[in-house]
């Protein structure tokens, strides 16, 4: 019995984020591997930035309990998965992102008010921040194990 041949890049960096090993994250769209997060949160959130926008979000009392609580699944998950704590799961990602476009688009539009909103830039500082960490600390994992899967 052979073994499958690894899988071959297929589609530009830009569309999937992943390496072919990691296409499982990705769905294929006009035959090309599309990053699953990014699929979902970039027209979720212009969505929801369009309606905060347009004045149909939350009570303007609960921006930073949610603008914070929102996006804190999203990046539980991105962290855990990187960290290897979590396994990959579609069905959760979509559900993760979902709450994270919601805050994405109120800060959006947060953002497009105020350039200098301090709710805006502390979210992403501390949550991008967060994932940046955890993404490096994987890559240089990933390294000195080859072979293994972060």
């Amino acid at each position: 019995m052979t073994e499958a041949p690894p899988p071959v890049a297929d589609t530009p960096m830009w569309l999937s984020h992943h390496w072919p090993a990691d296409y499982d994250r990705c769905a294929v769209v006009a035959g090309r591997h599309v990053c699953r997060r990014c699929l979902v949160l970039y027209p979720a959130a212009l969505v929801a930035a369009v309606l905060a926008s347009a004045g149909a979000t939350w009570p303007d009392r609960f921006d930073v309990a949610l603008c914070w609580l929102l996006p804190l699944p999203a990046v539980v998950e991105f962290v855990g998965e990187q960290l290897g704590w979590l396994r990959h799961r579609p069905a959760r990602l979509v559900v993760t992102t979902l709450l994270l476009a919601a805050a994405c688009g109120n800060l959006y539009a947060r953002y497009l008010d105020h350039p200098g909103d301090g709710l805006v830039w502390a979210v992403v500082a501390v949550y991008a921040g967060a994932c940046l960490l955890a993404a490096l600390v994987s890559g240089t994992r990933s390294r000195r194990s080859p072979g293994t899967r972060p």
